[in-house]
């Protein structure tokens, strides 16, 4: 007999060749309808990674069949709240607590990031720790699942197993200090994930003849519209451009990276979803950047 439960949803088949990146979010800390907090969701050799993890991360596994109880390893590139204010949830729901569908982790979480990754990540985990005693009291959810075990580092390997590499690498989202990119490496096969930053020599020199390049990118001469038609708000709109990228240096990043497909994310403004409005965001890229101009989309896969 078939139950009715939701639960009984099929979920994404993960091929063990295959090499994907699922754009989770691909808005900003402000909050509008169609952009979800960032996050990117990479399926590769046969397991998920996730590479930050806004509040809207949980929801958006979920609407990718991903399911979080499928994600143990969670990359963090900064500090910044739209990129991490997930964890708490992500953490829970990853977790062996309920039976359902999917197992669900009966290990420690690994997360990786730059330095104050322990400093906040394990501030959001110690807040959890009521709820966590909770559950393995009474619930009696697996011991393991309720650790986390932090990997800090601002450059260099990061993870090296079963054939796949994560790379850390700097780059310069001034004032949030420390940021990084990552490199992932699998099967001859290469994806870059900027991270929010100024565009800097460091992501040309990881890019170089990389697959696919997932960089931040926002539109100049839009920006400098909404400044002009709100000029008491002038500071507070054009600050954050200036830790960010534009359209025009994201195309520049990835001509001189040699990569084959550059897919744009963390928009600012966000374009509508439609042709019009995405050529208008991209205008004058295709001229600085021969290969394939991606504007991501909540829930895009992208392969490798």
């Amino acid at each position: 007999m078939t139950t009715p439960w939701i639960e009984d949803t099929p979920l994404y088949s993960i091929d063990p060749h295959e090499f994907t990146a699922i754009l989770l979010g691909t808005g900003t800390p402000r909050a509008y309808p169609g952009a979800a907090k960032p996050a990117v969701a990479v399926v590769v050799a046969g397991r998920i990674l996730l590479f930050d993890c806004g509040a809207d991360t949980v929801r958006q596994l979920i609407d990718a069949g991903l399911m979080p109880q499928r994600v143990r390893d969670v990359f963090f590139t900064h500090h910044h709240y739209d990129h991490n204010a997930g964890f708490p949830d992500l953490f829970i729901s990853s977790w062996r607590t309920h039976v359902g569908v999917v197992a669900g982790r009966a290990q420690p979480m690994r997360v990786f990031g730059p330095t104050r990754t322990q400093e906040v990540i394990g501030r959001f985990h110690h807040a959890l720790e009521y709820d966590i005693g909770l559950r393995i009291s009474y619930n009696k959810s697996d011991l393991a699942g309720a650790e986390l075990h932090i990997t800090e580092r601002n450059t260099g390997i990061m993870l090296d197993e079963d054939g796949l590499r994560v790379t850390a690498f700097e780059v310069d989202h001034r004032p949030v200090e420390p940021a990084v990119g990552y490199r992932i490496e699998w099967q001859g096969r290469v994806l870059v994930i900027s991270g929010d930053t100024r565009p800097v020599p460091n992501t040309v020199v990881q890019a170089s003849g990389a697959d696919v390049l997932i960089h931040d990118a926002y539109n100049a001469a839009w920006l400098a519209d909404i400044r002009d038609q709100n000029p008491e708000l002038a500071i507070q709109v054009t600050n954050p451009a200036k830790y960010h990228t534009t359209t025009l240096e994201a195309a520049q990043v990835a001509h001189d990276a040699g990569v084959r497909h550059l897919v744009l994310t963390h928009h600012i403004p966000a374009p509508k979803r439609t042709a019009e409005a995405e050529a208008r965001y991209t205008a004058g890229m295709a001229e600085i950047y021969a290969g394939q101009i991606t504007v991501g989309r909540d829930l895009m896969r992208v392969s490798v």
